[in-house]
């Protein structure tokens, strides 16, 4: 929960009073993650519960197999992230790279990888338990990640050129973000494809897609987080 909404304020950086953001952040937890939460993880939940593999969701969609949170946290933070930039604007210099670089690369990759570590805790820990499916779940996440951190660096490299040190890191949180919801339950042949496709279609998303449709979202919440997670 508390990663979710942390999510969401990536989109807005800089766009929002500290005031807001806490009665946003109530509001939108209580009325929009709880629900969510509870179809995806309840076990009598719209889309099923996870819990039990042969239960159906009151919507008749069949078993929801969201094992650490793709559509629960991702997607559900990606779509908040959209409309939050939407609503709020775009800075006065979105459009001009050269008045809007990345701040600090030092920093954005020391981050990216305090998440590709924690996100073990994230994706193995959702097993509950130190077994094969936690083993499991922590080797496609690694699989997954450097696939996508790999497939966004050549996407990058045929389109602009030459690659980035950023666009690398950027494709690997898209492998994270992808592979967490498939953790419990792909191989890890199926982690490479995942991992191959995030990387790509992420990159496409948060540079063409972003620019064609106007949208000011500051770290590419919607473009890596929600498009991952729907990947």
């Amino acid at each position: 929960a508390a990663i979710t909404c942390a999510l969401i304020l990536g989109s807005v950086a800089n766009r929002i009073k500290f005031s807001s953001m806490l009665a946003f952040m109530g509001l939108w937890f209580t009325l929009v993650y709880i629900p969510v939460a509870h179809w995806v993880w309840g076990p009598n939940g719209l889309l099923g519960g996870t819990g039990n593999p042969n239960a159906s969701g009151i919507l008749g969609f069949g078993t929801s197999l969201d094992f650490a949170g793709g559509l629960v946290v991702h997607v559900n933070a990606g779509i908040a992230g959209l409309v939050a930039a939407l609503v709020l604007g775009a800075h006065r210099d979105f459009g001009k790279p050269d008045k809007s670089p990345p701040y600090n690369i030092v920093l954005s990759v020391i981050g990216a990888s305090l998440l590709w570590v924690g996100w073990f805790g994230f994706n193995a820990g959702s097993a509950v338990a130190a077994d094969a499916n936690a083993g499991m779940a922590m080797a496609v996440t690694q699989i997954a990640t450097a696939m996508a951190a790999l497939s966004w660096m050549f996407a990058e490299w045929l389109a602009h050129g030459k690659p980035s040190v950023l666009g690398i890191a950027s494709g690997a949180v898209a492998g994270l973000v992808a592979i967490t919801p498939a953790s419990g339950t792909a191989g890890p042949m199926g982690a490479l494809l995942i991992g191959l496709a995030s990387g790509v279609i992420c990159f496409l998303s948060a540079t063409k897609l972003k620019r064609a449709l106007g949208y000011d979202d500051s770290l590419d919440v919607f473009g890596v987080h929600c498009i991952g997670g729907i990947i």
